[in-house]
C-alpha cells in the first residue's frame, strides 16, 4: 500500500511539473531574447524612431514586435497593470511607480538609449523663427503674448504636456488659448494649415517624417528657443542637444518588466548596441554612445592607375 501511494505521489508531481512547464511556455509564447512575439507600448512622440528600430530588429531575428503608440499616461497604465511588460518612455520610473513593481516582486530593467527634444513649430508664413522659452511658460500660466495666438499639443495625457506643465508649475493646461488633439501628426497638420499657432511636438516627428506627413512638415518652421542660461537661441539639432545648449532635451528609456529573458531584454540590448545606436544617430536624435568608425589603413599607395 505504501509503495502504491509513493508511486501515485511521484506520478502526481510529474504531472504538475509538466503542466507548470507548459503554462510557462504558453505565458512566454516560447519566447527568447531573439525569438517570439511581443507587444511594446510606446510614447507616441517616439513612434518614428521605434518603428525604425523594430524594422531592423525583425529583419535580423525570428521575432515579431507589435508597436502600440499611446499617450504617456496610457503607456504607464498598461505597464503597471501588466497589459504590457515592455514600454518606451521619455522619462524614468518614479519612486512610487517602482514601489508598485516591488509589491509585485518585479525589478524592471531600465535602459537609457537616446536623448531627444521637444520642439516648437509655427506655420512657415511666419517669418519670425525665434521664441523665448520664458514666453511659452508665461503663456501657459495664463499671461497673454502678442507673438503667440495659441499653443497646440498632441494629447492632454502626453509626455510633452507633462513636461511643459512641470516647467510652468501648473497641474493642467489652461482652458483658453491652449489646444490639444490626439497625436503629433494632427498637431503638425494643424499648424501647417493655421497661421499664428505654435505647435509642441517631439522632434523625432520632424527629423523622420512619415511619407504622408512630409508635405505638412515642409510647411512648418522649427523655432529656435532662447536658453534661459546663455540667453542665446538654439535649434533642437543633434549638435545642440549633445552640447547641452538646447533647453528642452529629454532622455529616452526602455522599461522592461517581463521578469524573464524575453524579447524585452533582446530588443533593449539591440537598441543600446552598435546597430541600434547607429539608427539613432542617423535619425537626428542623440545616441547614448556614439558608434565607432572603422578606418582601413593601407601600407602603401599603389602607382597603378588601373
Amino acid at each position: 500500500m505504501f509503495k502504491h501511494n509513493k508511486l501515485f505521489l511521484l506520478l502526481f508531481l510529474c504531472i504538475c511539473l509538466v503542466t507548470c512547464n507548459k503554462s510557462d511556455q504558453s505565458k512566454n509564447g516560447k519566447e527568447s531574447i531573439l525569438k517570439g512575439v511581443a507587444t511594446i507600448f510606446v510614447d507616441e512622440t517616439l513612434t518614428p524612431i521605434v518603428e525604425d528600430q523594430v524594422a531592423i530588429f525583425e529583419s535580423k531575428y525570428d521575432a515579431k514586435i507589435d508597436i502600440s503608440s499611446k499617450s504617456e499616461t496610457e503607456v504607464l497604465n498598461s505597464l503597471l497593470s501588466e497589459k504590457s511588460s515592455i514600454a518606451i518612455l521619455t522619462r524614468n520610473l518614479t519612486p512610487n511607480e517602482n514601489k508598485i513593481f516591488e509589491q509585485k516582486k518585479i525589478t524592471p530593467k531600465i535602459t537609457k538609449f537616446a536623448t531627444d527634444a521637444i520642439a516648437f513649430i509655427s506655420n512657415n508664413s511666419n517669418k519670425d523663427t525665434l521664441i523665448e522659452l520664458k514666453s511659452v511658460i508665461e503663456y501657459m500660466q495664463g499671461k497673454q503674448n502678442s507673438k503667440i495666438k495659441g499653443l497646440v499639443f498632441d494629447n492632454p495625457n502626453s509626455s510633452t504636456v507633462r513636461y511643459m506643465n512641470q516647467l510652468a508649475g501648473i497641474d493642467a493646461i489652461p482652458k483658453e488659448g491652449v489646444y490639444s488633439f490626439k497625436t503629433n501628426q494632427e498637431v503638425i497638420k494643424f499648424v501647417a494649415e493655421n497661421d499664428g499657432m505654435i505647435g509642441v511636438v517631439g522632434v523625432n516627428w520632424l527629423t523622420q517624417p512619415m511619407p504622408i506627413m512630409e508635405k505638412y512638415v515642409e510647411r512648418v518652421n522649427v523655432l529656435s528657443v532662447k536658453s534661459p542660461i546663455s540667453n542665446k537661441f538654439y535649434l533642437p539639432s543633434q549638435n545642440n542637444i549633445a552640447e547641452g545648449k538646447y533647453p528642452l532635451a529629454r532622455d529616452l528609456y526602455i522599461i522592461n518588466a517581463q521578469g524573464y529573458s524575453g524579447l524585452g531584454m533582446g530588443f533593449a540590448s539591440f537598441v543600446a548596441g552598435d546597430i541600434g545606436q547607429r539608427i539613432i544617430l542617423k535619425s537626428g536624435l542623440l545616441p547614448v554612445r556614439v558608434p565607432g568608425r572603422r578606418i582601413n589603413i593601407r601600407n602603401g599607395i599603389s602607382n597603378d592607375k588601373n
